[in-house]
């Protein structure tokens, strides 16, 4: 069999779980032939990591300013974009038109006009785009899919859906590049597109209208004063009182944290460890969100990133009866540890309640590793032999521009206050 030959644009922490796959468990059916990076340190960083750890020999590098020219040079099959969310539809638009197809990580995008972009240059060039929603490969989450395809509670009327990002990894997106929505379209965007597609994914349907409300209620310096804090600092490097911060978190005594951000600092120019009370943020920490579907289900939504523990409640109400599905998941700081702990589920439960008969529990596979051990089938999926998918859980780039489009109108909703219709957000 030939290889399939990847380059990768992109090597902060997202970046090493599929370099990773592809030195190792796959490296019969793919071979990583480039990296594209504006920060040479963590090039060489992730170079260091492919030879000693995995010995796979250094990738060439190239600057982001190089990134057609590591096309042409290294001649790659497939893209993978693991870059700040705003630049994925540069990276998914040269890379089709260069003719290569394309990988990118949740979300596409970031906003209409970016999703317009690929939707159109897909079409111009006949590229294949796939996105990376791990979430949809759990086997819990795939059970879900499952339970509704197989008419368990008849045709879903209503969704109530509940997600809480704790006080470890929650507040991390507010140290981080995410806490500007011009990077990453806020978390209604850059995270809850997993949950707008699982919502996509379990029903069969799309998103047709959109209202939401969403404000900054916990992060953000004027809401610390508020609260009576009275010592604040830039960043928790070097800072004598982010030592009694509970926020705080040092990059100095992660090795990975330290070389992807620390020392990658001089020629990236980005700061990995501001403080999460800074008065700079732009995103909301507080939102609710109700949707219409083109099936007619309705959902209710919220997001909180201030919590005590991390996970989601759903409940689904349909034409035969109920399910409620929650799951707790292990708290993490992202590229701080160990990959397998993002999403890792410490505990979950699944429950049936038909309209006349006696509540029962489902059980479901038990996921080991990231994402609820949705991660190490979507890479098999990926990289490995593909097998027939009864559940369709390969998500497209129609896939990806239905998750975030539910989130670009709720922040469109929240500026404006009004309704938002998103068959008048994009064109297909």
């Amino acid at each position: 069999m030939e290889k399939k030959r990847y380059a990768q644009v992109g090597t902060g922490s997202r970046a090493r779980m599929y370099y990773e796959a592809i030195c190792t468990t796959y490296k019969d059916t793919s071979e990583l032939v480039g990296f594209c990076d504006l920060s040479q340190t963590r090039m060489d960083f992730s170079n260091n990591l492919i030879q000693t750890e995995f010995g796979h020999a250094p990738v060439p590098t190239y600057h982001y300013t190089e990134f057609d020219r590591m096309i042409e040079e290294t001649k790659p099959d497939v893209v993978i974009v693991t870059s700040v969310d705003r630049t994925h539809h540069e990276y998914i638009c040269r890379a089709m038109r260069l003719g290569c197809d394309v990988i990118t990580e949740k979300p596409m995008t970031i906003d209409e006009q970016k999703a317009q972009e690929i939707i159109d240059t897909q079409k111009e060039t006949g590229k294949h785009l796939r996105v990376t929603f791990n979430y949809r490969y759990s086997p819990s989450n795939t059970k879900i899919r499952e339970l509704i395809m197989d008419d368990t509670i008849g045709e879903v009327f209503s969704v109530h859906f509940e997600w809480l990002l704790n006080t470890k990894h929650g507040a991390d997106y507010y140290r981080r590049w995410h806490r500007s929505k011009t990077n990453s379209g806020g978390l209604l965007v850059h995270k809850s597109t997993h949950h707008f597609d699982l919502v996509n994914f379990w029903l069969g349907t799309q998103p047709e209208k959109v209202f939401a409300f969403g404000s900054r209620n916990f992060y953000g310096k004027e809401n610390a004063e508020r609260r009576g804090v009275k010592e604040f600092y830039y960043r928790c490097h070097g800072s004598e009182a982010a030592k009694n911060d509970p926020f705080a978190i040092d990059l100095e005594s992660n090795p990975t944290l330290k070389g992807l951000y620390l020392d990658a600092e001089a020629d990236s120019g980005y700061i990995r460890d501001r403080s999460v009370f800074g008065d700079d943020i732009t995103i909301e920490d507080t939102m609710n969100v109700v949707v219409k579907y083109k099936s007619g289900a309705q959902m209710s939504y919220s997001l909180n990133s201030y919590m005590p523990w991390e996970g989601f409640i759903v409940s689904f109400n349909g034409s035969k009866g109920r399910i409620e599905y929650k799951v707790c998941e292990k708290a993490y700081i992202n590229g701080g540890g160990d990959k397998a702990d993002e999403g890792a589920q410490e505990g979950k439960s699944i429950m049936v309640f038909p309209m006349f008969g006696e509540p029962y529990r489902v059980e479901a596979e038990e996921g080991i590793g990231g994402h609820g051990g949705g991660d190490s089938v979507l890479l098999n999926d990926i990289f490995g032999v593909p097998e027939y998918d009864r559940f369709e859980r390969a998500a497209s780039h129609v896939d990806g521009a239905m998750s975030i489009l539910t989130g670009v109108a709720a922040n469109k909703s929240i500026a404006t206050g009004q309704m938002i219709e998103i068959k008048d957000l994009i064109q297909f």
